[in-house]
């Protein structure tokens, strides 16, 4: 029997895949799909450990697991550096957000969730100071223009370095401060690392998926099926129940309903077992702009294997982001 692409993806997505046979999954047009997508590394584990009779072809066993082993081999490095720069930094108060974040505290194992670059956002007067301390520890400014809204990307040739200021816009400093408050502490990196709580962590990845125009890894989208249901998998601080009223509050404050309302919509289209949790965190929108919303955005991100992505995504972006 045929497996379709969408099956495939969320049993090889999943922390508790059911046990069943995969032999008629479509690995041709899969295994390059989720190698581009960041899923691999989830996957390979899968059919490793969890799935080994499940018929897959040894050779798209055989691509995944070399992603595999290099996404544990690079996470551990890129990890392990970044805490050696930080650990003796002292007050200040960083924010780990993204990949790095993530890695350790909505999946199992930390080679599962490949870590690109290493995010971080912090005050606007914190930026240079930070990027002076970085130096001394061989990182240095990319000589390129800043990439995703970054304020600052430094690099010591291994691990980029990506800096973030004023996120919100320069008109919700206090909603950014809220942020900083509400955050907390990463205790392996040093006592200036912190992280989003649970759901200004959720908003921000909203917001990264509307400032991208929607034009991100489907691994994103793994990242917002744990932050809904509150990290089941782990005991940490996304360990519990999201607080709807306190989400669909500051997602009003940051002017991101529409963009909560699409990547939720998106989380539960891709997987059912989200749809009961999301259904109450739904900003209500009116019925003209859910609409819109679903046509352009929703429907067209939700489907696996294509690498194109919604036309006129400046356009999205002001939408999504309320500018």
């Amino acid at each position: 029997m045929a497996i379709s692409l969408l099956d495939t993806f969320r049993v090889l997505s999943s922390f508790d895949p059911p046990r069943g046979s995969l032999r008629g999954a479509p690995w041709e047009q899969y295994v390059d799909w989720a190698i581009a997508q960041g899923l691999a590394p989830l996957a390979s584990y899968n059919l490793e450990y969890r799935l080994p009779g499940s018929g897959a072809p040894e050779w798209a066993r055989d691509r995944l697991l070399s992603i595999y082993s290099g996404s544990v081999n690079d996470n551990v490095m890129k990890l392990v550096n970044f805490k050696q720069c930080v650990d003796e930094l002292e007050g200040r108060q960083l924010l780990l957000i993204g990949a790095a974040s993530f890695a350790d505290s909505l999946y199992p194992h930390v080679g599962f969730r490949p870590v690109l670059e290493i995010q971080v956002l912090l005050r606007r007067m914190d930026v240079e100071g930070f990027s002076g301390y970085l130096a001394q520890h061989e990182f240095r400014p990319e000589p390129d223009e800043p990439l995703h809204g970054a304020q600052k990307v430094l690099s010591d040739t291994r691990t980029p370095v990506f800096l973030y200021a004023d996120v919100l816009g320069p008109q919700r400093q206090a909603e950014l401060r809220g942020i900083f408050e509400r955050a907390q502490p990463v205790k392996m990196y040093g006592p200036s690392m912190f992280r989003p709580d649970l759901e200004d962590a959720l908003l921000l990845v909203c917001l990264e998926h509307a400032r991208e125009g929607y034009q991100v890894p489907w691994l994103s989208f793994v990242d917002l099926r744990e932050l809904v249901l509150g990290a089941p998998s782990m005991g940490g601080v996304y360990s519990r129940p999201l607080d709807v009223a306190a989400l669909l509050e500051r997602a009003r404050a940051w002017r991101l309903e529409r963009a909560l309302y699409t990547s939720l919509s998106i989380v539960a289209r891709l997987f059912p077992e989200t749809a009961a949790l999301v259904a109450p965190a739904l900003p209500p929108l009116r019925r003209a702009t859910r609409e819109l919303l679903e046509r352009l955005v929703v429907l067209p991100s939700s489907e696996p294997g294509k690498m194109s992505h919604p036309r006129g995504s400046d356009r999205l972006r002001r939408l999504l982001t309320g500018q």
